[in-house]
C-alpha cells in the first residue's frame, strides 16, 4: 500500500516538473514580426531557419507536408511519390522549386505565429511548429495553391481559432493545384478530384 501511495506520488510530481508536448500547445499564441529568412543547407518548403528579433530557431509550418528536396529520409520521400502519383525524380525536383520558391518570398520581413510547440528536428538549433504570413499570404496556402505542398501533418486550432476553416481552404486549394496541374501535379496520375487527409 505505502510502495503504491509513494509511486503515485513520484508520478505525479513528475508530471507537475517535466514539460510535455500537450503543455507546449496551451501556451498562448506569440506574433512575431519582422522575421527574416537565414540560408543553411537543410532548409527546405515547410521547414527552415529563421530568426525574429532576439529568436533564432527552425520553423515547421502547420497543415502542410512540401516534397522532400534530398534522399535523406528516403522512406518518406517514396511516400510522397506515392502519394502525388509522381516518380522520384519528380518529387525531388519539385522539393527543391519549393526550397526556392520559399526563399524567394522570404526574402522581404514576414510574421510568425507560434506557441513553441517543439517539431523535434536533428538540428542543435531549436524546431517549432509555426504559421507563416509574408506580404499578407499564408505561406502554407501559397505552397499548396502552387503545387508544391500537400495538406499533411501537425495541425493546431491557429491564433484565431480558424483550424476547420485553414483544413477546408487548403483540401480546395491542392484540389484545384491538381486540376490545373499546377508544380509536382503537372505530371501526376493521382486522381485530381480527391485530397487524401494523412495524418
Amino acid at each position: 500500500m505505502q510502495r503504491s501511495l509513494l509511486i503515485g506520488f513520484v508520478v505525479l510530481v513528475l508530471g507537475c516538473v517535466s514539460p510535455s508536448r500537450g503543455a507546449s500547445n496551451r501556451q498562448e499564441w506569440l506574433h512575431l514580426t519582422d522575421c527574416q529568412y537565414i540560408e543553411q543547407t537543410y532548409n527546405d518548403g515547410d521547414s527552415f531557419h529563421v530568426q525574429c528579433g532576439a529568436h533564432e530557431f527552425v520553423l515547421r509550418l502547420y497543415f502542410v507536408d512540401a516534397p522532400e528536396a534530398t534522399l535523406r529520409y528516403p522512406e518518406r520521400t517514396r511516400e510522397q511519390s506515392e502519394y502525388f502519383g509522381v516518380t522520384l525524380d519528380e518529387t525531388l525536383r519539385a522539393g527543391r522549386q519549393a526550397t526556392l520558391v520559399v526563399r524567394q518570398r522570404l526574402q522581404t520581413p514576414f510574421a510568425v505565429w507560434t506557441r513553441w510547440a517543439s517539431a523535434g528536428g536533428r538540428t542543435k538549433t531549436p524546431r517549432y511548429y509555426g504559421f507563416v504570413e509574408v506580404e499578407g499570404q499564408s505561406l502554407a496556402e501559397l505552397l499548396v495553391r502552387e503545387g508544391l505542398a500537400r495538406m499533411k501533418g501537425v495541425t493546431a486550432t491557429g491564433p484565431t481559432g480558424e483550424s476547420r476553416v485553414v483544413r477546408e481552404t487548403l483540401e480546395t486549394l491542392e484540389r484545384t493545384a491538381k486540376t490545373h496541374k499546377r508544380g509536382i501535379w503537372a505530371t501526376s496520375i493521382a486522381d485530381p478530384t480527391t485530397v487524401q487527409n494523412n495524418p
